[in-house]
């Protein structure tokens, strides 16, 4: 019984964790988001001002080692750092799905955000003061580097360059919270001992549960949500607590029930009108 207790609980935690988090962490690019995004493109000409001055985005990283495993890196590590950026009240963050459908329709891929140019763009077309964002480079055979900075929009100024080394991914967690707790120092934000104590909690039990996670928002990018599924269920058997594969699951299941409904409203297709040739085969066919 007390197991039991202990089991309601837990998920009752999980469900208020992914409630809060769900405002900002969506992960799949909707009709709607994409409509946004067009408009703003269309708006583009007529844009003067950004959002609060901590309005935040967090840009996708460049792999520049040659090593293909760490392209989950790239939208990965901009997983990580909104993770724990949200749970700083001071800042303002622009929701990832909204940087993914802009890049869509920029037809800009990781490469092209990393130039200085397409960065300020993209950052005034999110309405975002700030941006961070970097390159995953190899910089000895055994180490390797996030290559990070911070940039403000209006006057395209680079405010700062986080730095963090080590060995991936053996190391991936603590060089993450190296980047956030610099970028954190940078904006000059003060932490409290709670909240910078739960800042350094690892955001999964395990790298491969966090790849699997990766794996499966890059998946849901493509479109297709049947593997994006099986990816976020392998991420909670690694991690059965790993929030945002509960959330990433939950959005999946609600956007096939919503695409569902949409098929039943449906109107049936207007039978069309036989031609006249058609009509006098099928005369002819009765009379045989």
């Amino acid at each position: 019984m007390k197991g039991k207790s202990i089991g309601i609980c837990l998920f009752s935690v999980l469900l208020c964790m992914a409630l809060a988090f769900s405002s900002w962490a969506g992960q799949i690019v909707t009709d709607e988001t994409r409509l946004w995004a067009k408009g703003a493109l269309q708006k583009e000409k007529t844009l003067e001002t950004t959002g609060a001055s901590k309005t935040l985005a967090v840009l996708y990283f460049h792999n520049k080692t040659g090593w293909s495993k760490l392209d989950l890196l790239q939208k990965g590590l901009t997983i990580m750092l909104m993770t724990d950026l949200s749970k700083v009240k001071e800042i303002q963050l622009v929701e990832r799905v909204k940087l993914q459908a802009l890049l869509e329709e920029l037809d800009l891929g990781v490469s092209g955000l990393v130039e200085s140019e397409n960065s300020s763009r993209v950052g005034r077309l999110l309405g975002a003061s700030l941006l961070v964002g970097g390159d995953i480079v190899k910089e000895k055979p055994d180490e390797f580097g996030l290559k990070s900075g911070l940039l403000s929009v209006p006057t395209e100024q680079l405010l700062g360059k986080p730095r963090a080394r080590g060995k991936l991914l053996a190391e991936l967690f603590r060089m993450e919270k190296d980047l956030l707790f610099q970028i954190i120092k940078l904006l000059k934000i003060e932490l409290s001992a709670e909240l910078e104590s739960e800042l350094r909690e690892p955001m999964a039990a395990s790298i491969d549960a966090l790849l699997y996670l990766f794996e499966g928002i890059e998946n849901s990018d493509q479109g297709d949500y049947g593997k994006a599924a099986d990816s976020y269920g392998k991420a909670l058997e690694e991690d059965p607590g790993l929030v945002l594969a509960i959330i990433a699951i939950r959005e999946i299941y609600k956007e096939r029930r919503d695409e569902g409904a949409k098929e039943k409203k449906a109107p049936p297709p207007r039978p069309r009108k036989p031609c006249a040739a058609e009509r006098n085969k099928f005369i002819k066919n009765l009379r045989r």
